[in-house]
């Protein structure tokens, strides 16, 4: 029970994390982005990390606690695959979060503030990019699941 209670609580966060990545991206559009649109853009964002955060703490409870053992996970190509893929995700997650934060700051110091259009495209392909690679995750999870990848350790 305490297995399906971890896959249960993680995929979960893993779905809550796409919906907040896909909300980004439909916020991130240069018709959209408003003072009110930077400060949503800011509540979003904070979810994201946090529930990043919360993925990586449930993922590994569980590798070391779930049914299947610490050997199936670390002995499997597709689970490093998958490890990656996030690792991935999360570095290209660090420019929007810092120009989203900036934007808050421009936000604070005037009401009328609206990001560049430029930044606004760049960051929207960086968000392409994220999901594009968040894409991958669930893949190899599937995989991994099934034994793809497994060595003999």
């Amino acid at each position: 029970m305490t297995d399906l209670a971890l896959a249960i609580v993680h995929h979960l966060l893993v779905f809550g994390l796409a919906a907040v990545l896909a909300a980004e991206l439909a916020l991130m559009r240069p018709a959209a982005i408003s003072p009110q649109t930077v400060r949503l853009l800011g509540r979003f964002d904070a979810a994201y990390g946090l529930l990043a955060l919360a993925i990586l703490a449930a993922g590994f409870i569980r590798v070391w606690y779930g049914a299947k053992g610490a050997d199936f996970y670390l002995a499997n190509h597709a689970f490093w695959a998958k490890i990656i893929a996030f690792g991935i995700v999360g570095l290209l997650s660090i420019e929007p979060t810092r120009r989203i934060a900036a934007w808050q700051k421009g936000t604070k110091a005037d009401a009328a503030f609206v990001p560049p259009l430029a930044e606004i495209g760049r960051l929207r392909r960086l968000l392409l990019i994220e999901i594009h690679v968040f894409a991958l995750i669930p893949i190899f999870a599937a995989a991994m699941a099934r034994g793809v990848g497994h060595t003999a350790g």
